[in-house]
């Protein structure tokens, strides 16, 4: 029970309890898991002797500043401009609403600086938030060299196994684990996103635990879409803490007296049920952020890029269109090389009307001729980009990041508008208002394609202070702001979001978009291996995905047109391939896949999913169940070597499907003969494939009886 120094907070199948710890100075975490966890003694608490460390640095503490914690990290570290760093603070008071809501304040009266650790659960969710506030209270400012989110703590045995998705561009979202036992764990973002090489994201259990089964299981996401770190310390007393939050590119913050600083928010999730369980936690939260909008079914599409790259123009964008329609698309994209000065990556960017010459008949008339066949009308945009040879630059140059007297880097050539500006902001969204209300356009696709370098302010009075601009924070702010802004004010447009492929994939951008681009690279083995680590964070309504052409990058084997369209069936589908250039077999197969996904993705997006395997196997695959209960749908791959039949004796591959009622029957609703299996049968012998040189991909859809 909550106490006048112990809070509980419940979610719907676990509690999170704090309590005070060192006479008031600091929050410790006394419990979180499962109902129940909290009656008994805190799995955290040790004996507290400490040899050449404080108290502080032993303690499980929620939030703590250099000062008190001298040794073993910090999650604040503040000081006066100039004066020494350290905060030391005394408990001064809490709030709490029920079991959803928390605020515990704490007081460095010396400093100036007040701290309120904050907590909310999500409903419906197994989610805990956690964020800070930091308000200058004092009449001098305060300046702010590291300012955490939150820190986590987990009670580990056997050294702790941390699974996190790391990569590139092109290999986004790629699943890793090691163990630590001792001493630190980081990956960060410097690039004014989440990045393609790490992702804000991180699972935690006990090494001497398996990675599946009944294995209690955390993690933590970050809530951010600018500069951010994790850091994961295997403690002296043999917990493991980790601590999250955004980076600021000046190196640190000054607050300014009266104001108050917000750190983003720490989704903080458990399950008991290994990494699978943590990833429905994870995909039951996107479905919440993603509020009433979730129930509007995701389109299936089809985008030119790939097809005619710069080369756009409306006879060969019509031409696309009306074999799309032929398939079934719902919804026709045209990509980069739709505007003005945009034949190659060099210009454009900027002026964002549509080429005369390339829609000589007029944009209007041409999305008309689009929408007639059928299907919706969306286009890609790079908000933030500008070319140095548009009209935009040569009218605000002020307007990119730079610092004076210095070069200015080109990446893909071009450079990145200041978005932290609100007159940028303003142009912004008085440019996508423009194009939204002038034509029928109902998706967008937002991409960046160019992180920052330079980044300065050019034209601020002489001598100003970097820490008072917090470039990469009023980045961020202006980024929301426009995407908040097209939510509003164009509720009927759907978003994605995209940078460069998956650079840009956390919580405050899926809150505010439809579906996320996971990576440029579409080949069937690579993207396999790309969907597989994203589902462990995300959730399927959020993963646009498309059949392509695209040979392998990073695993070059062919695979069927079957293997696509079953991969990109498991998240939110799309075709991006020259389809003039296929077969009418093939044209006729793409038809067959699109109808049957139009029946089963309310069951993939809205559903629970257990991943079956990994890539690594011979046979991996993905379960989503209605839920009711209803509907099964299985996504199986083969990716390995086949069992030598019909020359030698084989029997199928099998994967066994997983949280059914043994004692329901499912039958095969794709089979002639209407194949009846038990749960039992399904969850222990498992759901049988055959697979051939020619049947690498299947799709599965089982009714309950």
């Amino acid at each position: 029970m909550t106490t006048p120094d112990r809070w509980l907070l419940r979610t719907d199948t676990t509690t999170y309890a704090v309590t005070l710890g060192g006479d008031g100075r600091w929050a410790e975490l006394a419990a979180w898991g499962p109902h129940g966890a909290e009656a008994g003694p805190s799995p955290m608490d040790g004996s507290r002797r400490t040899h050449f460390i404080t108290p502080a640095d032993a303690a499980p503490a929620e939030y703590i500043p250099y000062g008190l914690r001298p040794f073993t990290g910090a999650d604040l570290i503040a000081s006066r401009p100039g004066g020494d760093r350290g905060s030391w603070w005394q408990f001064d008071g809490a709030t709490q609403d029920g079991d959803r809501t928390l605020r515990l304040e704490f007081a460095d009266d010396l400093l100036g600086l007040r701290t309120a650790l904050c907590y909310e659960t999500v409903p419906g969710t197994d989610v805990v938030l956690r964020w800070t506030e930091l308000t200058c209270t004092g009449e001098d400012e305060v300046r702010l060299e590291r300012f955490d989110s939150a820190a986590v703590n987990v009670p580990v045995q056997g050294g702790a196994r941390l699974t996190y998705l790391a990569g590139q561009w092109s290999q986004e979202f790629q699943l890793q684990e090691l163990v630590l036992e001792r001493g630190r764990f980081e990956m960060e973002s410097t690039q004014g996103s989440a990045g393609h090489a790490y992702h804000p994201w991180l699972a935690i259990q006990s090494a001497d635990a398996p990675a599946e089964g009944t294995t209690p299981t955390y993690g933590v996401a970050l809530e951010w879409s600018g500069n951010w770190r994790i850091t994961a310390d295997a403690e002296p007393g043999g917990a493991l803490r980790v601590r999250a939050g955004r980076v600021p590119h000046e190196g640190a913050v000054r607050l300014t007296p009266g104001t108050t600083l917000v750190t983003p928010r720490l989704a903080c999730a458990f399950s008991p049920d290994g990494l699978d369980g943590l990833a429905r936690v994870w995909h039951r939260y996107e479905r919440h952020l993603s509020g009433e909008r979730i129930d509007r079914p995701r389109k299936v599409l089809y985008n030119s890029w790939e097809a005619t790259g710069f080369d756009v123009d409306a006879p060969g964008q019509l031409e696309l269109a009306e074999v799309a329609a032929e398939l079934g698309a719902e919804l026709f994209v045209v990509d980069d090389g739709w505007f003005t000065g945009r034949h190659d990556d060099t210009g454009g960017l900027g002026d964002w009307d549509p080429d005369p010459a390339a829609f000589p008949d007029g944009f209007h008339r041409f999305i008309g001729q689009v929408r007639s066949l059928g299907m919706d009308f969306g286009l890609w945009v790079e908000p933030e980009g500008i070319s140095p040879c548009s009209k935009l630059y040569a009218e605000h140059p002020e307007w990119v990041y730079r610092i004076d007297g210095r070069p200015a880097t080109l990446v893909r050539n071009q450079l990145l508008l200041d978005l932290g500006r609100e007159d940028v902001q303003d142009f912004v969204i008085g440019t996508l208002d423009r194009l939204l209300g002038s034509h029928a356009i109902s998706y967008l696709k937002w991409d960046m394609n160019r992180p920052p370098t330079e980044r300065g302010r050019p034209g601020q009075p002489a001598g100003p202070d970097p820490e008072r601009q917090d470039l990469d924070a009023g980045h961020v702010a202006g980024y929301l702001r426009v995407l908040d802004h097209l939510r509003t004010a164009h509720p009927h447009v759907t978003i994605e979001g995209c940078a460069g492929g998956g650079a840009r994939v956390e919580h405050a951008t899926i809150a505010r978009t439809d579906v996320v681009w996971p990576s440029d690279n579409t080949a069937p083995m690579d993207r396999l291996r790309i969907q597989y680590g994203y589902l462990h964070a995300h959730a399927p309504h959020t993963m646009s995905s498309w059949v392509t052409d695209a040979p392998g990058i990073f695993d070059p084997r062919p695979r069927s047109l079957a293997f696509r369209f079953v991969n990109s069936m498991a998240g939110v589908l799309g075709v991006g391939a020259d389809i003039r250039h296929w077969a009418p077999e093939q044209r006729a197969e793409a038809a067959r896949w699109i109808a049957r996904y139009k029946e089963i993705r309310d069951v993939v997006h809205h559903g629970e999913v257990h991943l079956l395997g990994t890539p690594a196997d011979p046979t991996c695959g993905v379960q989503f169940e209605e839920r009711s209960g209803a509907r099964v749908v299985v996504t199986a791959w083969n990716t390995g070597p086949l069992d030598g039949a019909p020359l030698l004796s084989g029997r199928p591959a099998r994967l066994r499907l997983r949280g059914l009622n043994p004692e329901s029957v499912y039958t095969d609703t794709d089979t002639d003969t209407g194949t009846r299996y038990s749960g039992a049968y399904l969850l222990h012998s498992g759901l049988p494939f055959t697979w051939s040189r020619e049947h690498d991909a299947e799709l599965t859809v089982l009714a309950r009886q």
